[in-house]
C-alpha cells in the first residue's frame, strides 16, 4: 500500500550511504558527549547552494557506534535524518554486496578464473542489501512532500528508486551513479535475476544520471541486453560530469596549514645534486584496488631504469590513504604498495635522495601542498566514474603541471585532450609518458595546465546538483 504524502514534508530530499555529518561518543565521566564532526564533497555544496529557505532533508546511515548513539539519543542535524538499520544489517549490504560485489563489477576487478562465486552466502548478503534499500525507501515515503524532488545517490542504493516508487508515485526522482557501469558482457556476471533487479531499480527512478556519456551509454546497453530492447520505461538518461570546486581548492590551498606542509614536503623531496630543486610526480589516491597505485609505482621504477638521468633529479609523492580496511583484499593491497615503494627506496635510493616519498595517513592540507608543487600528475586507474584528483591538480598546482591520465578514468572524456593519456595496465607506455610529461617545456606545461583547470572547473559541485534538480522537473 502506498504512503500518504506529508503535507509538511521536505520538497528536496538527498538519499545516501553516507550523510554530511557523523558522530563521535567521547568519555567525559557520564554518558560520553557526542561530538558532531561535519563532512565536505559535492553533494554538501550542492544542497547549501538551493538555500537554507528550500526545505531539504538528507537521508543517510548509521555509520558507527556514535551515529547510532546519536541516533538513539534523538541527537541530529537540522535537515539531515539518520537511519539506525542494525549493523550486521548494513555490514552485508555495505561490505558484502555494494563493495564486494557492485563495486567490482562496475570497475571489472574480478580474477574470473576464481571469482566472483555467487553461493547461498551471496543471496544471504544480497537480503540485506535489499532489507537496506528498503529502509532508505521507506523513510524516503515518510518525509518527502507531495511531489517532492528525490536524488538517490550511487550503487548503494540501486533498488531504492523501484521501492520508492511503489511507495510514493507521487514524487520525483533521480539516481546518480558515481562510479562507472559494466559494459553487459561483465555486468551479465551477476546471475539474471539480480542483475534485472539492479537495472529495474533505477529504472524506479523518473531519471538516471552519470558521470560520462560512455557509462550512461553502458547502462542503456546492460538494459537491452538483461530485459530485452525497447522496455518500456518513463526514466531518462542524463549525463552530469561533476567538475572541481575551484574557489574553495584555491582559497583553501593557502591558508598556512597547507604553506607549512610544503616546506615540509620540500624538505622531503630535496634539492639535485646539482643544487636544482627535484621534478615532482604527484600521486593522491585512497587505497582502493582500482587506483592502480602498483603498476603507478612500476611505471616509476621503470622510468628510473629507462633514463637514469632522472635518478636524484625527481621524486614520485605518492600518498595512498587506507581505504576498506576491514576487508582484507584492502589490507593485503596497502602492503603491496608499500611493499613496492620500499623496494623502489632500497634499490635506488642514495643518502640525500628517497626516489618514493610515501605516506599513508590521510591529511587534506598534505594533500593540496602536493597539488601545489606538482610539476606531474599521475592519475593512472584501471577505471574510475569520474576521478576528481585529476580535476583538483591543475586547478591548485603553482607553476603549472602535465597531467598523466588513464583513458579508463571518466575524467578522460573531458581532459584527454590537453593530459598525457595512458593504457593503465602498460607499464612501460606510463614510464614514456612519465619522461615525455618531465621533459614538457614550461610554457606547453603551463598551456596544458590552464586548459586543464578550465575544463576541470565547468560544471563545479553546486551546479552539478542544481542541475540534477532541474532536470527533474523536465
Amino acid at each position: 500500500m502506498a504512503s500518504t504524502a506529508s503535507t509538511h514534508g521536505a520538497e528536496v530530499l538527498v538519499a545516501s550511504n553516507r550523510g554530511p555529518v557523523s558522530y563521535e561518543v567521547r568519555p567525559d565521566g557520564g554518558g560520553g558527549s557526542l561530538h558532531a564532526k561535519r563532512g565536505g564533497g559535492g553533494l554538501v555544496s550542492g544542497l547549501s547552494a538551493i538555500g537554507s529557505d528550500a526545505n531539504a532533508l538528507w537521508v543517510c546511515a548509521a555509520l558507527s557506534d556514535g551515529d547510532r548513539e546519536a541516533v538513539r539519543r534523538g541527537v541530529g542535524e537540522p535537515g539531515v535524518r539518520m537511519l539506525d538499520i542494525p549493523a550486521d544489517v548494513h555490514a552485508d549490504a555495505y561490505n558484502g554486496i555494494a563493495n564486494s560485489v557492485l563495486w567490482f563489477v562496475h570497475h571489472m576487478l574480478y580474477q574470473t578464473p576464481l571469482e566472483p562465486v555467487f553461493d547461498a552466502e551471496f543471496r544471504r548478503q544480497w537480503a540485506s542489501y535489499e532489507a537496506y534499500n528498503r529502509a532508505f525507501a521507506q523513510a524516503l515515503a515518510e518525509e518527502a512532500a507531495q511531489g517532492a524532488a528525490v536524488v538517490v545517490q550511487d550503487y548503494h542504493l540501486a533498488l531504492a528508486p523501484r521501492m520508492l516508487r511503489q511507495l510514493r508515485p507521487d514524487l520525483r526522482i533521480g539516481h546518480f551513479s558515481h562510479t562507472p557501469w559494466a559494459p553487459p558482457d561483465y555486468f551479465r556476471l551477476l546471475p539474471d535475476d539480480i542483475a534485472a533487479e539492479l537495472l529495474g531499480g533505477i529504472l524506479g527512478a523518473d531519471r538516471a544520471a552519470f558521470l560520462t556519456r560512455r557509462w550512461a551509454d553502458a547502462f542503456t546497453a546492460c538494459c537491452h541486453e538483461v530485459l530485452g530492447p525497447g522496455i518500456p520505461s518513463g526514466t531518462r538518461i542524463g549525463v552530469h560530469g561533476l567538475g572541481a570546486d575551484a574557489d574553495f581548492l584555491r582559497e583553501r590551498a593557502h591558508r598556512p596549514d597547507v604553506a607549512e606542509r610544503m616546506a615540509a614536503l620540500r624538505a622531503e623531496i630535496g634539492s639535485a645534486p646539482d643544487g636544482k630543486a627535484r621534478k615532482t610526480i604527484v600521486r593522491v589516491d585512497r587505497t582502493e584496488l582500482s587506483k592502480n597505485i602498483v603498476r603507478g609505482l612500476l611505471a616509476y621504477r621503470q622510468l628510473l631504469d629507462d633514463h637514469p638521468e632522472w635518478r636524484e633529479r625527481v621524486v614520485h609523492v605518492a600518498f595512498a590513504y587506507p581505504s576498506r580496511q576491514d576487508l582484507a583484499v584492502y589490507r593485503d593491497y596497502t602492503a603491496e604498495v608499500r611493499r613496492v615503494a620500499e623496494e623502489i627506496n632500497s634499490a635506488y635510493g642514495t643518502p640525500d635522495w628517497t626516489p618514493v616519498v610515501l605516506h599513508v595517513k590521510d591529511d587534506f592540507a598534505r594533500s593540496l601542498a602536493a597539488y601545489r608543487l606538482a610539476d606531474v600528475a599521475l592519475v593512472n586507474p584501471i577505471r574510475d566514474g569520474m576521478n576528481l584528483v585529476a580535476k583538483e591538480i591543475p586547478v591548485v598546482s603553482d607553476a603549472g603541471c602535465v597531467l598523466v591520465l588513464s583513458r579508463e578514468a571518466g575524467a578522460y572524456e573531458e581532459l584527454g585532450e590537453d593530459a598525457l593519456t595512458v593504457n593503465p595496465y602498460d607499464i612501460t607506455g606510463t614510464a614514456h609518458a612519465l619522461h615525455q610529461a618531465l621533459t614538457t617545456p614550461d610554457a606547453e606545461r603551463a598551456e596544458r595546465s590552464k586548459h586543464l583547470a578550465a575544463a576541470a572547473t565547468a560544471l563545479p559541485p553546486a551546479q552539478w546538483f542544481l542541475d540534477q534538480l532541474r532536470a527533474l522537473d523536465g
